[in-house]
């Protein structure tokens, strides 16, 4: 799959990072979008390292998805005043029945193979009871369109999840969904990226810089 954007707008500067760790992402318990996990302490140090690295940079917005651990990932800009939104769209993809449960040697095998299955192209099929690659990269859309709509906003941080930003960045950088697992992510990782006014381009990489003091 491959699609051309259609933002029309001046240039623009993106951090997107991912959230700070939990005891979900710990234990290796499945999270999703139906999991409204919190940080632990140590995801609340990233958050705190990544403040301490871009506090100054000029945010006019700070976007994140529903989900707590989003939020409390970027709490000390929210704190500071940064107008704030939580967009639907940006949550994690729905893991269906797999939410709140361990991966066992079970489990791993199924997700491994649905994510062969999404490298091989069969992006539109959903996780039993979840959501698929396609439903995620559609409300991402939506959300999307409402987010670069705001031309006044030439800086802004974005919050969300590991599967979502893969999605996402396959949306922005109009790669095929099925190469998402090329964007690797770890906790409090963060993406910069550079909109042009005809493209997206990455300068900074899942880089956690900020939290080698950790």
């Amino acid at each position: 799959m491959r699609t051309k954007n259609n933002y029309k707008l001046k240039s623009k500067k993106i951090y997107l990072i991912r959230h700070g760790q939990t005891d979900y992402n710990l234990k290796g318990i499945v999270q999703g979008s139906g999991v409204d996990s919190s940080l632990n302490a140590t995801g609340l140090a990233q958050s705190s390292a990544f403040y301490a690295k871009y506090k100054n940079v000029p945010f006019d917005k700070v976007y994140t998805s529903q989900l707590q651990r989003s939020i409390q990932s970027v709490a000390g800009f929210i704190n500071d005043g940064k107008p704030h939104q939580a967009l639907e769209g940006l949550n994690e993809i729905n893991w269906g029945t797999r939410e709140g449960c361990k991966i066992t040697p079970e489990e791993d095998a199924y997700y491994h193979q649905v994510i062969k299955w999404w490298q091989e192209g069969k992006v539109d099929f959903p996780i039993e009871g979840g959501e698929s690659p396609i439903d995620v990269y559609n409300r991402q859309k939506v959300a999307m369109e409402e987010i670069l709509s705001n031309e006044e906003e030439k800086c802004i941080l974005i919050c969300m999840h590991g599967r979502a930003m893969r999605v996402l960045l396959c949306q922005l950088l109009n790669y095929p969904l099925h190469c998402m697992d090329l964007f690797e992510h770890t906790n409090l990782c963060l993406y910069k990226l550079n909109y042009t006014g005809s493209m997206f381009t990455i300068e900074l990489f899942n880089n956690t810089d900020h939290l080698t003091a950790l």
